[in-house]
């Protein structure tokens, strides 16, 4: 068995890209880390089993990729409330109870996902955006794992089917089969119009965080498409249109002096780390905005309601005003 010190240089390079693809598979940033935990624990202990017939890296998605089947065959998909029910272009609407019971796809941040990094960004953002992993949670958990690591990971057939322990003929199956369910499901209207450059996502993003900690409907109008899409897990009720978003926001959530927001990265998007005024100055944890881009406006703002997300974006705890 390997020293600790021995297994780690080998192995820990992986351990961003793993837990992407964990990620992706799961739909938790929580549950991942786990999965990649134990991805780790089990190659350790079997590392003077590892014969150096496949790659380390090959070796290591194999046991990930098992891992993760295994776990999912206990857990149901994690879907957004777009998946869910048709939205309302009404921000008057009686907005639905919160569904706790619901395990909701989570964000994941760059940092822990390693697209934060130059070198690899362009290369790893699509395989993480949001709209990409709530669609592969419409297929069933085999599908996911062919299409992961045909289409994203690129590795070959045969490489796939040793991981899964299957043939040629059932990953070419499943891959078609998962392709076919990814394009019945269809992309956004907005999907195909290319993400702006940086200096235009710095620009949304610094705009958004004006707008929203001023609650300033009408600087929020100029930032987001005719379009515009808001959910906000773990509330079901979703809206579309300019004109609902606006109206939801500046009528039940923005007031002056009610949030603080931060910038942070996740999924490959721009986001924000959301804390709520609770009185005597003091703001406590209550959330992370993942911001979807098209061209030059704000296409969706998912709004994930989780106190619980904060501290993984690393900023826990209440905060003094800033």
């Amino acid at each position: 068995m390997p020293s600790d010190t021995e297994f780690a240089a080998l192995a820990e390079p992986f351990r961003p890209e793993l837990l992407a693809h964990c990620y992706r598979m799961l739909g938790s940033v929580h549950d991942a880390e786990d999965l990649v935990q134990e991805t780790y624990l089990r190659a350790w202990r079997g590392f003077d089993r590892f014969e150096g017939r496949s790659s380390l890296r090959r070796w290591l998605y194999k046991i990930a990729t098992m891992a993760c089947l295994t776990a999912l065959e206990k857990r149901s998909r994690r879907p957004l409330p777009s998946g869910l029910g048709a939205p309302s272009d009404d921000h008057r609407v009686a907005v639905a109870a919160r569904e706790p019971s619901v395990a909701w796809l989570q964000p994941a941040p760059d940092a822990l996902l390693g697209v934060d990094d130059p070198a690899v960004v362009a290369g790893r953002r699509a395989g993480v955006r949001l709209a990409f992993v709530a669609a592969l949670h419409l297929l069933s958990a085999r599908q996911r794992a062919v299409l992961t690591l045909r289409d994203v990971l690129a590795f070959r057939t045969a490489e796939v089917a040793a991981m899964l322990d299957t043939t040629t003929a059932a990953v070419d199956s499943a891959l078609r089969r998962a392709r076919a369910r990814l394009a019945e499901a269809g992309p956004p209207a907005w999907d195909d119009l290319a993400e702006p450059e940086e200096a235009t996502r710095r620009a949304l993003l610094d705009g958004y965080v004006d707008a929203f900690s001023r609650a300033d409907a009408d600087a929020l109008v100029r930032l987001l498409r005719a379009d515009v899409e808001l959910e906000m897990p773990p509330t079901p009720t979703w809206f579309t249109g300019r004109r609902a978003v606006v109206g939801f926001l500046s009528a039940r959530v923005m007031s002056a002096n009610r949030w603080r927001v931060r910038p942070t990265a996740a999924n490959g998007q721009p986001a924000l780390i959301v804390h709520r005024h609770t009185g005597g100055g003091r703001h406590e944890p209550y959330g992370v905005h993942v911001l979807t881009l098209a061209g030059d406006r704000i296409a969706r703002i998912t709004a994930f309601n989780d106190p619980g997300l904060v501290p993984v974006f690393g900023a826990a705890g209440p905060v003094d005003p800033w």
